[in-house]
């Protein structure tokens, strides 16, 4: 038990985002600097988020880090970037700091313990989200209050995206040292109040070919990828800042799925190729274009990273009948009942007329289940002291 309680404990939460113009490849592996600008959609915190506690005591021996209740190593260099850049930061304001300054607090380890309210690795951007909150938390605990894209990104390139809510761009920039490589918001979560999300769940198993492998091997492979980011990626950066801006939702739609496909025909381009989409996945994509040409309008879009599980974008006006299609393509297995997660969708009948229009063979337990959620807020400090991951003594608290 430590002697004296830890000096100071902070608890954050923080999102997943989904990238809509796909970011896919590093110009600096190090620094973690994208060959292209991206934009993402931030998700509701409600249904899937990071929840990150940071405890620093004079009574710690070594850093120490837990994830999901594991002890983690710390020395693993993404971790280990993110801490010195904190410590940096940290370091740099004391030193601008004029007046008297409490204890210092950087001579002091740190203990982290981490949770996700989803699965890992699972390409539902767990890493995104992770690296975030780890930024953000350690930012309040040593009282850093710089920009954190530099800190985030070099966890995880995406997680600086995952700092703003709403609609999110992370600028690649030019500079060699990175500093103009950073996230801004383009639209906060309040924007576009009709937007639904809705996360078909094909697989919570992790991904075979991790994003950081998969890019390497792109970049070094994929003459697609190189024109992508240098000829296709601009262009349509720009149609879908002003899609979101003025919420054209067809245009939004189509360009997500385009950028989507493309993303992928890269990984296939890449030597040997990379495929991170199953064939429940192209069932999927299926159903969405069939789904709309029903309606001779876009109604509905796809767009998957780096994994097989589909993010669909929809307004609230079609959730129902959209997700009414998905159940009967996939019927659900034993979990009917909680086969729906997030936020309550009413049940609605499947027209005879679109059910003819699919003309799809169901696909038994293809999808594991749906979390339906919408647009949502970046991270949050947690002021109850109940919600700390970690005890006084600075170890995991048990489950209860």
């Amino acid at each position: 038990m430590a002697s004296e309680e830890p000096l100071a404990v902070v608890t954050c939460t923080a999102p997943v985002n989904i990238a809509v113009i796909k970011y896919w490849g590093k110009r600096d592996e190090e620094l973690v600097l994208p060959i292209n600008s991206s934009l993402s959609v931030t998700l509701h915190q409600d249904q899937l988020k990071t929840t990150t506690t940071a405890a620093i005591s004079k009574d710690f021996t070594e850093d120490r880090v837990w994830l999901n209740g594991r002890e983690e190593d710390v020395g693993q260099p993404r971790l280990q970037a993110c801490l010195q850049e904190i410590r940096r930061l940290a370091r740099k304001r004391r030193n601008a700091w004029d007046g008297d300054l409490p204890p210092s607090s950087l001579s002091c380890k740190v203990h982290v313990a981490s949770v996700n309210n989803f699965p890992t690795a699972a390409g539902l951007a767990s890493s995104a989200a992770g690296y975030a909150c780890l930024a953000y938390t350690l930012a309040r605990v040593y009282g850093v209050e710089s920009d954190l894209s530099e800190v985030a990104r070099r966890g995880s390139g995406s997680a600086c995206r995952s700092l703003y809510g709403g609609f999110v761009e992370w600028q690649m920039g030019e500079q060699a040292d990175g500093k103009d490589s950073i996230a801004r918001q383009v639209a906060p979560e309040s924007h576009w109040p009709e937007l639904r999300v809705l996360i078909l769940v094909v697989s919570a198993e992790k991904k075979l070919t991790g994003s950081t492998v998969g890019m390497q091997a792109s970049v070094k492979t994929s003459p697609l990828l190189r024109f992508r980011a240098e000829s296709v990626v601009p262009a349509r950066l720009a149609e879908m800042t002003r899609c979101i801006q003025e919420r054209d939702f067809r245009g939004f739609a189509q360009l997500t799925m385009q950028d989507s496909n493309q993303f992928h025909a890269t990984c296939l381009d890449t030597f040997p190729p990379i495929s991170y989409l199953s064939h429940v996945s192209w069932r999927i994509i299926q159903l969405v274009h069939r789904f709309n040409a029903h309606h001779g309008d876009t109604k509905v879009a796809y767009t998957f990273d780096a994994g097989p599980n589909a993010v669909i974008f929809t307004l609230e006006d079609t959730v129902a009948e959209f997700v009414a299609a998905v159940r009967h393509t996939f019927p659900p297995g034993s979990n009917g009942d909680t086969f729906l997660k997030g936020l309550q969708v009413r049940p609605a009948p499947l027209p005879a007329e679109l059910e003819a229009a699919l003309a799809m063979e169901p696909t038994p337990g293809g999808i594991k289940y749906i979390i339906a959620t919408q647009v949502g807020p970046g991270p949050q400090i947690l002021a109850d002291p109940c919600t700390h991951l970690l005890g006084p003594d600075g170890l995991p608290k048990l489950a209860a």
